[in-house]
């Protein structure tokens, strides 16, 4: 493990501007540390961020049933000075062979999702990291958080985000690096769309060439040119078919001018041709397609979900014997119940959790206060409101968040392994002090690196 040595001073600038941010609102004495290798633990990140100041708090946050680390953590120190040292010197710092990811924890998540000051840049060269990506935008402010895209294997999937402390750091940013090269490729750079946006600035694009499907057997290019030359200059037609010649019951349609494409998908989608109902619409490509499917299923889960605040329970802990008309007859008690199902795995087995929908919340909230650990079977049920996964996942990161653990004391005693009854030669190690070195020279102080 390698030794550097580090002027023991507070940074009056750095890749991430935090200690030089003077008024910065979002200064704070808790750090949110990502992208950990899965086997960092507590005293890992103690070690590592004690050298910087007094830790006051750490904790990996951990999945509640199977304990595996979610690859993030928090660090609280006792002040603000210390927090952004620690940002400044240890941000993409090697623990277990993995660099990690520091930035400010804010409780408060709507700056964050609201996307103000957050950038997007694609194009980028898969060798470009969070580090490089970070030291290449800091020069246009202070710096939230930075982050390339990545697949399950740890690579660039060759975009990425930077959120700014204010809005004209971002526009700067967009101004002076979009279109530029980075790594020999050209890059976009632009303002951050949700979701939402995105799909309707698509749905805002001009367009030229026409997608059709639902046609009849023998429906014809000629056919096809017919009625859309009615709308503009038609500059090709084509009737998509098989190896045997036979029609797949689709085509395309390519205008001269835009707005006569458009015309057309308002004049014939729904328009029905020997019997059959067309769809005309805009071609797209198939990663336009794919957010756009993606887009109406999580519409269609959220109005789901929706229908069904505050009546929805999510039971779990069932034992293996309890059906859907079992679960039905345990909560029709407390009120008409509108859907009831034990969710099993393909092969029919109970996965030991279902949910019950009930007609008023009333209904819902009188069944979950009774239901709630009683004894089914011999073991006791666990009963919620139902949550989409989405809002499940961000309670659980808010309470990871808000949670201030028990502090970690400091020592200036050298380290002391700790030992059962019965002296160091009966029992193993049970337990290792994790203070921090006791002796630091005044000028310089040590950071270990993987």
């Amino acid at each position: 493990m390698a030794q550097v040595q580090v002027p023991f001073q507070p940074p009056l600038s750095g890749p991430n501007g935090a200690a030089n941010a003077g008024g910065n609102q979002f200064v704070t004495t808790s750090l949110y540390v990502g992208d950990l290798e899965w086997n960092v633990s507590d005293s890992q990140l103690y070690d590592l961020f004690s050298q910087l100041g007094q830790v006051v708090s750490v904790r990996v946050c951990r999945d509640l049933s199977s304990r595996r680390s979610l690859g993030y953590a928090y660090v609280n120190y006792s002040n603000t000075q210390e927090a952004a040292r620690a940002l400044d010197v240890l941000n993409f710092t090697p623990l277990n062979g993995k660099a990690i990811r520091i930035m400010y924890s804010h409780r408060d998540p709507s700056i964050r999702k609201s996307g103000t000051a957050n950038i997007f840049i694609k194009n980028l060269d898969k060798a470009i990291d969070n580090k490089a990506l970070q030291e290449t935008f800091s020069a246009f402010g202070n710096i939230l958080s930075c982050k390339i895209a990545t697949d399950p294997s740890g690579q660039s999937k060759g975009y990425g985000f930077v959120q700014f402390d204010s809005e004209d750091a971002a526009q700067n940013a967009i101004d002076k690096l979009n279109g530029m090269l980075l790594n020999d490729k050209q890059v976009f750079v632009g303002p951050f769309l949700r979701k939402q946006e995105r799909e309707t600035a698509m749905n805002k694009t001009k367009f030229n060439n026409v997608f059709v499907k639902n046609l009849s057997e023998l429906t014809t290019e000629e056919d096809l040119k017919k009625i859309f030359g009615e709308y503009g200059t038609i500059t090709s037609v084509v009737v998509m078919r098989d190896g045997d010649g036979k029609s797949k019951c689709f085509g395309f349609v390519n205008f001269e001018n835009a707005d006569d494409a458009a015309q057309s998908v308002d004049a014939l989608n729904g328009a029905k041709f020997d019997e059959k109902e067309w769809y005309v619409g805009k071609a797209q490509k198939k990663y336009e397609r794919e957010i756009e499917l993606k887009g109406r299923f999580e519409q269609n889960m959220k109005e789901a979900v929706d229908k069904f605040q505050g009546v929805n329970l999510y039971v779990k802990n069932l034992d293996d014997s309890i059906s859907d008309d079992k679960l039905r007859e345990l909560f029709s008690e407390f009120g008409t119940i509108s859907s009831c199902k034990v969710m099993r795995d393909p092969n029919g087995i109970s996965r030991g959790s279902g949910f019950v929908a009930f007609s008023t919340p009333e209904e819902a909230s009188r069944a979950l206060s009774e239901m709630n650990g009683k004894m089914i079977v011999s073991k006791p049920l666990y009963v919620a409101l139902a949550q989409r996964k989405e809002d499940r996942k961000a309670r659980l990161q808010a309470q990871f968040s808000q949670m201030r653990p028990v502090a970690i004391a400091p020592s200036v005693a050298p380290r002391m392994p700790m030992y059962p009854p019965g002296g160091p030669g009966l029992g193993q190690q049970i337990f290792y002090g994790q203070g921090p070195p006791a002796i630091i020279p005044p000028q310089v102080l040590p950071i270990f690196l993987a």
